[in-house]
Formats: structure tokens, sequence, C-alpha cells
């Protein structure tokens, strides 16, 4: 009976089949948006869009889709991330309406940008390892067939008069075996991961130059000074290993939130915390410190010595500015050039607000000494923290963080130290500033300083508050227009007179590099027979800052028993110059220009022509500078060549001129007794200490030789300037 139906079940299915295959699809509303994308791609060759998953099931095995921007597009986005490379959600929104994208492309480009530029830094921080590396196994094998080649065939000694070069050739040889290997084993913890954030930072920084006060911040974030012209790059303190996580950076950023209130509540706690000290700042009542603060940011361990005080003062800066200053490793650094011999970032935990810093973390080392070769410089690792505290004031908070880093402890441990910053009207902003200091009790120091020293004058907040005073003074000076300035022989512009200015504050920077016991520098120590003079040497080849060839420095330190005061005007009068410098040969010095830097009558700088008796180098001149406040004084010096002189008074390049500074530093020697191994004299009754510097050329070509006779004629000659000042002091010669 089912033949009457007449049907075949698979024509019937054929049939349907066909009909389903003639009949011209439905276009969906997606193929219908991607239609009209492709005409819109033909038109202005913006971006190609791929077919729908759903369209092509046999493609559904993961093809990437590819957007290409335009070249307009691309180079919007280049340039708003040079000024921002992280932008919020409302800056991508913004972005993405005025190029025509959707926001997640924005977002993407940005973040493949990051990764692109971090991967760039990667290589090149290895390559620059690797370069150093090299370089070292070079100097290693040459200094090795140097050794081979002064040996005496007969007993297998150096044979022969040796000099300053060949003596140390051993040492040297094994110290850079210790670097190279440092170096071999430094270099597979920089190859970085990809996915990693957080990264060592250090060779990077050690490409960037030192800036002077007055120039703007540039780019923020890594970022190292080495004050002059220090530094070596393998001179990092000990166990300084990034933060490689996120589980240690927020113990970090919870250490800096307790350091940051106990800062706070010592920075505004009154009398009972604080008790007034012989060194005339305020010093730290400890068994009251232990009452509030039982536990603070961990225990203080055995044998150690603690130093604390605060100082406070009002100084003539924006409050802005300080911030940026203190957040900026290079202006720091130069702002307290007679403090710190070498500063670095490691590492940026957090970049805060980019224009007001406002969170802002960073690992730093620091290295900070007292201008004398007799007292051992004190070198820090520690963690920045900057937060606002309000509309009108800032808390900048130091701390160290040993407690990730155990082999990072140094001779020195920052307990929460650091300043509050309050705006004040006019520009001007109040400075609340606490040092907390925890050192271990074995500190080498000679005996003429051991009473600056333990009285807080040579690293309490005094001296920072002291300095930080002058050279607001100096910037502000430097900036301003309306300030008069004596010119007597000489034209001076505007121009001429910034230019001399930031001479004079390279000529500064300079002489701190050779006027402490800081040997984290370009300087090579050299042993001599006596232990009142050091003697260092540098090597410049092509520094525009430099002459070419070798230069000794020698420094050396003595107790007058004359008021610091005294001796600082005695050495900063031309007219009792020619009564102790050599160079002088008894001619008369004769001021050319003289530039005040604040309200002090020795804070100045000046130009001195020399003119000399039947020589014919009657225009021999010097730049000067001397500063003064209430932790000491400098007067610093160099001759100038009178034509690169008269290029920076018509407002030239002072870059490029050459200078070997020397000069004093005055110290009051302290309030309290001393005992030399005689007579017990009181030092804080009018005496000071007086260090001397001196650099001098010996040799035009930088491969020669150092001879003991130039030695021993630099030493001689320094101080035979020591007693010619003494003479001349102790005898009413002032």
């Amino acid at each position: 009976m089912y033949h009457n139906n007449n049907i075949n079940p698979w024509n019937s299915q054929q049939q349907q089949q066909r009909s389903i295959l003639e009949k011209p699809p439905q276009r969906t509303s997606l193929e219908n948006d991607l239609e009209r994308n492709k005409d819109c791609e033909s038109s202005s060759n913006q971006m190609k869009v791929p077919r729908s998953i759903d369209q092509d099931p046999d493609k559904q095995s993961g093809k990437k889709r590819y957007h290409r921007h335009t070249n307009e597009q691309i180079m919007e986005m280049e340039c708003f991330f040079k000024e921002c490379p992280h932008p919020d959600d409302k800056q991508r929104r913004e972005l993405s309406r005025e190029l025509r994208l959707n926001p997640l492309q924005v977002k993407f480009w940005f973040q493949n940008k990051r990764t692109q530029i971090k991967s760039q830094h990667e290589r090149h921080e290895n390559n620059l390892l690797k370069a150093e590396n090299d370089k070292l196994r070079e100097e290693n094998t040459r200094y090795k067939e140097a050794l081979n080649n002064a040996s005496c065939p007969s007993c297998g000694g150096l044979g022969g008069e040796m000099s300053f070069d060949e003596q140390p050739l051993r040492v040297e040889n094994m110290r850079l075996r210790e670097e190279i290997e440092k170096m071999s084993a430094m270099v597979p913890r920089f190859a970085v991961k990809p996915g990693s954030f957080y990264h060592n930072m250090s060779s990077q920084n050690q490409m960037m130059p030192p800036r002077s006060l007055d120039q703007g911040v540039g780019n923020y974030g890594a970022q190292t000074i080495l004050i002059g012209e220090m530094f070596g790059g393998n001179d990092e303190p000990h166990g300084t290993l990034p933060i490689a996580n996120d589980f240690e950076k927020d113990i970090v950023m919870e250490i800096g939130n307790v350091a940051m209130k106990e800062f706070t509540n010592l920075a505004e706690a009154g009398n009972t915390l604080w008790l007034p000290g012989t060194c005339g700042c305020e010093i730290l009542n400890q068994d009251e410190y232990l009452r509030s603060f039982p536990k603070g940011i961990g225990p203080t361990p055995l044998d150690i010595k603690i130093e604390a005080s605060r100082h406070s003062a009002v100084v003539i800066m924006d409050y802005n500015k300080l911030v940026e200053i203190f957040m900026d490793v290079n202006q720091w650094a130069n702002m307290f050039c007679g403090i710190i011999s070498r500063a670095a970032i490691h590492q940026v935990l957090e970049v805060g607000q980019t224009e007001i810093f406002d969170g802002a973390c960073q690992v730093m080392s620091a290295e900070f000494q007292v201008p004398s070769p007799f007292v051992p410089v004190r070198d820090d690792y520690f963690v920045r923290f900057c937060k606002r505290k309000n509309l009108e004031s800032w808390t900048i908070v130091d701390f160290s963080v040993d407690q990730l880093r155990p082999d990072s402890f140094t001779k020195s441990r920052r307990r929460p130290s650091g300043c509050l910053i309050t705006e004040l009207p006019n520009g001007y902003s109040k400075i609340v500033w606490i040092e907390h200091v925890e050192l271990e009790d074995n500190e080498v120091v000679h005996d003429l300083y051991k009473s600056y020293v333990n009285s807080g004058l040579a690293f309490g907040a005094k001296r920072w508050v002291a300095s930080l005073d002058r050279q607001c003074e100096r910037l502000a000076s430097s900036m301003a227009t309306n300030i008069p300035h004596k010119s007597i022989g000489v034209l001076m512009n505007f121009g001429g007179r910034r230019s001399m200015m930031r001479l004079a504050e390279r000529m500064m920077l300079s002489f701190c590099t050779a006027v402490g016991a800081s040997t984290a520098n370009v300087w090579t120590l050299l042993t001599v027979a006596s232990e009142d003079v050091r003697v260092m040497s540098r090597k410049s080849v092509d520094d525009p800052g430099r002459p070419s060839g070798i230069v000794l420095s020698a420094s050396t330190s003595s107790w007058l028993p004359i008021p610091s005061r005294t001796v600082f005007d005695f050495l900063r009068s031309e007219n009792s110059r020619n009564q102790w410098d050599i160079l002088s040969k008894g001619g008369q010095v004769e001021e050319l220009a003289h530039i005040a830097n604040g309200h002090d009558t020795g804070n100045y700088v000046s130009l001195l022509r020399v003119n000399i008796p039947n020589c014919g180098q009657s225009n021999m001149t010097m730049l000067q500078e001397t500063c003064t406040d209430a932790t000491g004084s400098y007067v610093v010096y160099a001759p100038i060549d009178l034509i690169s002189m008269n290029a920076v008074l018509r407002g030239g390049n002072p870059d490029c001129v050459a200078l070997l500074p020397s000069g004093f530093a005055v110290l009051p020697d302290g309030p309290e007794p001393m005992n030399n191994g005689g007579p017990i004299r009181e030092v804080g009754s009018g005496g000071c200490l007086l260090t001397v510097a001196f650099q001098i050329l010996v040799d035009s070509v930088p491969t020669a030789k150092i001879s003991a006779t130039s030695v021993t004629t630099v030493s001689s000659l320094i101080k035979c300037i020591v007693e010619r000042i003494q003479a001349a002091l102790c005898s009413g010669g002032t």
C-alpha cells in the first residue's frame, strides 16, 4: 500500500537539499557590518577586519587577528606615549574617539609599546654588562703581561725602579679577577623574563651625566649621580638585588606606611621626645622613644650606636620644587654635594602621580662624607617614600630594608629619616629634618674629628638643613635677574652671569670628589710615606671639563686654635692671598667680578686676576667660590685660561672649560673636649678643623708613568701651604 504514494525517500532528500542550496542565503546584521567595513577599508585605508569565526567554522583553529593602524594613528599614539606611557581609562577612551579606534585596541597598543621598550632596555643592559666583562678580561690580560715583562730573570721579582703605576699591579690584578667573576654572575640575572616588570636599572643609570640644579627634571625613573665624575660600576652596596616580585613589593610598601607614620609623629612631637642638644639641634630622647615606639620598623641589633637629631628652618624655595629635587637623584646629590659623595637609584617600585610624585617609592643607595680624608664615609642602602600629607605639606622618608636583604646591611642603617616640607607664602617653605641612624660601634675616626662626629655636627640634621638653606639661596640668586653684581674691568650680562655661576657649581662638585675619604670614583689611592697626607691620581682623556693628562690630588687636615670664621675670612680675602698661595708667587690679587649668593657676605663667586711682578703671566685669572653656614665653610678656586673665561663671560657654554679645583674646608672642631694624646684642650671654645686639597697636572700625556718624585713633590707642596697658613694666622697676619 506504500506504492500508492509513489515517493522515493532518497530522491526527496536530494531535492530538499538542492532547493536549500539554490535558495540565496539571508544576510545577517554582522555580515552587513562586515561588508560596510570592507567598503570603508577600500576608501580610507584604515583597518582590515577579519571574517567572523561563525562564518568560517573550518578556521576556528585560532588564527590571530591583525589590526593594522595607519601612520597617522601610530604617530598620535607615539606622541601621547612620550607624555604618558600609562594612560587611564578616560584617556584611552578620548584617544580612541580621536583616532576612531576601539579602546581595547588603544590599550593593547600601549601594552605592546611598553613591552617593546622594556625589552630594548634589557638588551641594552646586557650588552653593557658583556662589554664591561670583555673590557675587564682585556685589562686583566694586559696587567699579567706587564707583570711578566717587568719581572727579573734571576730572582723573579720586579726589577728596576718601579713607578706608582707598577707597584699595585698585583693587587689590581686580583681585584679585576674578582670583578670579572662578579660580572659573569650578574649577566644571567639581568636576562629578565619578558613578563617581569621590576628590573635592576643600575647599569642604565651609569650612562646618565650629572645635571645642574637649575635645569629642569628630565626623564623620571632610573637615575644615578656620581658627584662630578665619580663612579665605578662595581661599587654597588653588597646584596642590592632588585625586589623581584609583588609580595616583596607589598612588604616594602607596608613598611613604608609604618615608617611614614613614625616619622610624622617624630616630626610633630614636642619636648617630651626631643631634648636640646649641644650642637644646636634637638636630640632624640631614647627612653621616651622606646616607650612611644616599642616596635618601630624592627629591633635594634646589639653593639649598635644610635644617632638621632632634629632641626628645622625656613628656606627660600617653593615646596613643589623641593619635592622635585628630593625625588630626582641627580638634583638631590648636587644640592648636597658637600655631604653626598655618591647616590644611585637602583629600582623604582612606584612612580606615583607623574607630576607631583605622590606615592612614589624608590630603592636607593648613597654614600655620605665629611670634607676630610680623616673621616670614613657612611654608605646606606634604603627606600625613599614620598607622600602628600595634605594640600600644603609633603613627607619624604627614608628607611632601610635589610629585613628583605640581610646581606645588604652596611655600616649604617637608616631608621625613619627625612624631611617634612610645608608651604609658606611668597615661595618659601618650612623644613623639619630628622636624621635617625644606627651605626656599627667600630667606626674608625681620626682623633681630630672624633668630637665633631660624636656631637652630631658631621652627619646630623643641622648640617643637612644648613646646607639646604645655603644652596636654596644660591639657586635663587642664580635664577634672579634683579640682583646686582660688581664688575670691574670686565663686561658681564645676565647670560655671562649665569654661565659663570654654572662653572663655579661644577668647580665645587669636582672639588668635593677629591676632598673626602670616598674612593668610589675614578681616583686611584696611592701609598705614600706620610700618614697625614692622602694622595690620589687619575688619568684624564678627552674630558671636556678637565685638562688631558695625569692629575694628582693631595689632601690633609689639621687643627688650628683660631675661630673658623677668622680662618675663612683670611682664606677668601684677596689681600691676604699672597701669604699662602704658592701659585701667586707673591703677586697682588685683584678682583674683577663679584656675584653674591646669599645674605651672608661670605657667600659669593668672584673672578680674580693675579698680577705677578717681573713675570709675563700677569694675566693669570682664577675663578673662586666661597660659601659658609653654621656647620662649615668652603673656599674653592681654580686657574682658568683667559680666552676660555672671556667666552664664559659672554654667555658661552661653561661645560667645556677645563678645571683643576683646589681649596679649603673649614669646620668647627666640635662642642666637646678632646684629648689627642696630650693635654686636654677645649675644642669647642674657638678652634677649627682645616682641610686643604690641592690638584695639579703632573704630565700632559695620559699614558705616562707616575714617578715617586711627583708624589713627593705634591705632598710637600700641600704641607708647605698648611705651614704658611698656620704661620700667617698664628703670628697675627690677618
